[in-house]
């Protein structure tokens, strides 16, 4: 099947242009240290070279994909368009504050902490209406939150109390210093916040901590010296001004990639804890060198300090312990029922109506009664403990829901008794791995469930020793047997439990999408992802019928002169619903319910149609269609191939069939088979995706391939992977295979690509994909064009 053009001007950034300027402003800073530099001279190369390439980074984001088609829905378009608003904001934010920093040496020293709070008034605004969201989560119980909010408390007290010793006195009135030390403690508390919480690897979380950075940065600039003495204060705000600056874009490039932001991580408590205490001790020190009398303000904020941690131990040992489970409570559990039995239960019992019944074909028996104590506690006790008042369970627990999965004919072959055997050794396995105060419960369809009192760190691990034990082969008659264990995770504390329980399972269905044998936690995200699935699933089918399909192309160049050689078909879906979905996003759907085949024979069909149509003219090109191992290997594939070329009347020779390589693998004697047969008929082949691995080497001997495509890493000089594109030339000269370098986007790759000794080139630096007409308009420009 064609996949998507891939386009890596999002995804992937290059990191030599922020190394070196952080290199370059290393060394102003050593050079403003040792008094070779003035101090507004470092502050305003440092901050003009640190916000000129984030500016340039959020300026290429703004500028986005091109505009969506008209045809699209109005929600569609707005969703596009969010992006690039928000880094319109956050450029003129970055650059606001690089503007203040630049105009340092210009201005009066009189009126230099003056032009900083002008930056400062103008860029908080802009950061805070130009911050992308955060993932939404469960707003905790109103004890946890509380907690929190002492620990902020007595955190952010310390670094006020780090700025207060550090500021001068001598330039600032104590009302001005106590402002400027508050506003230093709170920015910082705010990038210890942003870049520790469980979303701290999200793109929207750099920019947090990145916008809080570069204000405090220019907050130091208002309220640091910048003199001209040997030593300058003033060098203590390049750091946070520049790093927060490219942090600030670094974010955003992250939070506008089209893969999903990393899954929640656990708190990172000691930063939080160990950062302000070091700053307000190594103040402290600071302080004490000098022979003076005690600051008042500086004693006193060190006492405020004390209550909110005294208030935040009282709120902990106030927590009564996690409750003693009921006796059902610690039954065995149970595994999953055969297709058939799950299915007839799904409607009563399912935790998630959403899912349909195949998704569990191959299930495992519950065995009523085998539990300690009359059997297994259900699901109304389930939620019954869920439900209990928050002041008689722990606000930090939460549940896990465990599904098991026998593969392919494993379900079917055992008999009742060994079923029943296995469905024990199941129930022991997770006895032994949870806790005495946990919860185990039945679930029906879903599997079973487990509930713990523990933080999430801890309940993460449980959840991985569930995942160990479960899947450790069975001893059955006859050999052994494995089951595939996918697991849930939702936090209990503030959630009601219906929405506990669909949250959780919503996580387990996620881990089963991922390919089981996993553990994943809910977020909200995670829902939003889920939702879009289901859409995918409803419209997908029909969409050939419809005329809902779409191909547009984009030519291959010849690198030596620059003349199109070949095009190769890219597939859209221009869904009135959904909008345009590109294949990456909707071939696995189509994969999952098996209607691959369907899509490629249209493609096949649509793209030897226009390839008639190009070769009825003098113009002799190419054309390439991608295709999954799944299509190739179907035993029909080549025959009907060369039915479609026969229909329209195409040499055999001008189409090119395209497989992904890193699929090849599992399925290779098949694919040998397959493109051995196209290559009897003429049809030139090509391996797609190749890495330029040991593996992947070692293989090329073995495939029948004409063309071999590579990435655009193997021809970028700043990638680590540069050297490997002289093997991969000199491998396919010994073989006879033409390199084609893909995702050119930028000049520097295309002339990266030919001095390697490249043939063929396909990018948006040499040629956008576009419709048949405009790619049609595009070759009547070069005359000569031919293969």
């Amino acid at each position: 099947m064609p996949l998507a053009y891939s386009s890596h001007a999002i995804a992937r950034r290059p990191a030599v242009p922020e190394t070196l300027v952080l290199v370059a402003v290393a060394l102003l800073l050593l050079a403003g240290a040792t008094g070779r530099m003035p101090a507004p001279a470092v502050v305003a190369l440092a901050g003009a070279a640190g916000s000129a390439l984030a500016g340039a980074r959020l300026s290429r984001l703004a500028a986005g994909p091109p505009t969506p088609a008209p045809s699209r829905s109005r929600a569609a378009r707005r969703r596009t368009a969010l992006p690039r608003r928000v880094a319109v904001l956050l450029d003129a934010a970055v650059v606001t504050a690089g503007l203040a920093a630049a105009v340092l040496p210009l201005a009066d020293p009189r009126h230099r902490p003056a032009v900083a709070v002008a930056g400062l008034v103008v860029a908080a605004p802009l950061f805070a209406a130009g911050l992308p969201s955060q993932a939404r989560t469960p707003h905790p119980a109103a004890r946890v939150r509380l907690r929190r909010a002492l620990d902020a408390t007595a955190a952010g007290l310390g670094l006020v109390l780090a700025g207060w010793l550090l500021l001068p006195r001598d330039r600032l009135d104590p009302p001005a210093r106590l402002a400027a030390a508050v506003a230093l403690g709170g920015l910082a508390i705010a990038v210890l916040t942003a870049l520790t919480g469980p979303h701290r690897r999200s793109g929207a979380a750099w920019c947090r901590g990145g916008a809080a950075l570069t204000l405090l940065g220019l907050v130091a600039l208002a309220a640091l010296p910048v003199g001209a003495s040997p030593v300058r204060a003033a060098l203590l705000a390049v750091p946070p001004l520049v790093g927060g600056v490219l942090l600030t874009a670094a974010g955003a490039w992250r939070a506008a990639r089209p893969q999903p932001d990393p899954p929640a991580l656990p708190t990172l408590v000691w930063p939080r804890a160990v950062v302000p205490a070091a700053a307000a001790v190594a103040a402290t020190g600071w302080e004490l060198r000098s022979d003076g009398p005690p600051d008042l303000t500086a004693v006193l904020l060190a006492l405020a300090v004390a209550p909110p941690l005294v208030l935040r131990d009282l709120l902990r040992a106030g927590e009564p312990p996690p409750p003693a489970p009921a006796p059902p409570a610690r039954a065995e559990a149970p595994a999953h029922a055969d297709a058939a039995a799950t299915c007839a239960e799904a409607a009563p019992a399912r935790v998630d109506t959403m899912p349909t019944c195949a998704e569990v074909p191959a299930a495992w028996p519950r065995s009523p009664g085998t539990g300690r104590a009359g059997g297994p506690a259900g699901r109304a006790e389930l939620l019954r403990a869920l439900a209990a008042p928050r002041e008689a369970r722990s606000p930090c627990g939460a549940l896990l829901v465990v599904d098991l999965h026998a593969p392919g004919a494993a379900a079917e072959g055992p008999g009742h008794a060994t079923r029943e055997a296995v469905t024990a050794e199941v129930a022991r396995r997770a006895r032994s791995v949870v806790g005495p105060g946990d919860l185990l419960a039945d679930l029906t369809a879903a599997g079973f469930a487990v509930v713990t009192g523990t933080g999430p760190v801890l309940a993460y691990a449980l959840g991985t020793r569930l995942l160990a034990a479960l899947t450790q082969p069975y001893q059955v008659p006859g050999g052994v047997l494995r089951l595939r264990a996918s697991i849930g995770l939702a936090e209990v504390a503030g959630t009601a439990p219906e929405d506990l329980l669909r949250q959780a399972d919503l996580a387990r269905r996620r881990a089963v999408q991922l390919g089981r044998d996993r553990v994943e936690w809910y977020d909200a995200y995670l829902e939003e992802q889920l939702v879009r699935r289901l859409d995918l699933e409803r419209e997908l089918p029909g969409a050939v019928a419809r005329g809902e399909l779409d191909l547009v192309y984009q030519p291959v160049l010849d690198l030596a002169d620059r003349q199109p050689v070949g095009t190769e078909a890219l597939l859209r879906w221009r869904s009135p619903v959904l909008g345009t979905v590109l294949p990456a996003e909707f071939l696995p759907v189509a994969e999952d319910l098996d209607i691959v085949g369907e899509l490629g024979c249209w493609v096949l069909d649509r793209a030897c149609r226009q390839l008639a149509a190009w070769s009825a003219g003098s113009r002799q090109l190419w054309m390439a269609v991608n295709v999954t191992v799944r299509e190739l290997a179907a035993p029909d594939f080549v025959p009907r191939t060369a039915a479609v070329l026969d229909a329209y009347g195409v040499p055999p020779d001008r189409l090119v069939v395209e497989v992904a390589e890193p699929r090849v693998a599992g399925e290779l004697p098949t694919v040998v088979s397959r493109l051995a047969g196209l290559r009897s008929l003429g049809i030139r082949t090509a391996l797609d995706d190749f890495r330029a691995e040991h593996a992947s080497l070692a293989q090329l001997r073995r495939l029948p391939i004409d063309l071999l495509k590579v990435g655009p890493q193997l021809v970028d000089p700043a990638d680590p992977q540069r050297p490997l594109i002289d093997v991969v030339v000199a491998v396919g000269d010994r073989l006879g295979l033409d390199i084609v370098v893909e995702e050119l986007e930028v000049p520097s790759l295309v002339d990266g690509a030919r001095r390697a000794g490249c043939r063929y080139g396909q990018g948006f630096a040499l040629a956008r994909p576009a419709t048949a007409e405009r790619v049609e308009a595009y070759f009547e420009e070069f005359p000569s064009a031919s293969r």
